[in-house]
């Protein structure tokens, strides 16, 4: 008796139509953004300002929404520091831009890695 069949597994998976699909529009200049928020165009102080009292719980998210689209120090829990322009939080995130000593990149960070953080 002769049965047609396929047998799936000597053949590639079918997922159904595979058509080319456009890659998502890029902003002028190539640099990503977060829904069109661009990077700030100057840099960020030049001084370092000193941390005040770090506290051992994570860091609330509705304290650093004070901070959304300014100049930011932050201080994490594995001695880093750096500048930050946070443009989103979430309920256990931030999101925004890193300066990292020459030009702002994109970045974000669970607030619970943050020990403490100042803005300007």
């Amino acid at each position: 008796m002769d049965v047609d069949y396929i047998d799936s597994y000597s053949y590639p998976r079918f997922l159904g139509p595979q058509f080319p699909f456009p890659s998502p529009p890029r902003p002028p200049g190539g640099f990503p953004s977060f829904g069109g928020q661009q990077p700030p165009t100057t840099p960020p102080p030049a001084f370092i300002p000193q941390q005040q009292l770090a506290t051992p719980f994570a860091v609330d998210p509705g304290a650093i929404s004070m901070c959304l689209f300014r100049n930011t120090f932050i201080w994490l829990r594995n001695g880093s520091s750096f500048w930050f322009f946070p443009i989103f939080v979430g309920s256990r995130s931030v999101a925004g831009f890193r300066w990292n000593g020459r030009f702002w990149s994109i970045f974000g960070i669970d607030t619970r890695r943050i020990v403490s953080f100042t803005c300007f």
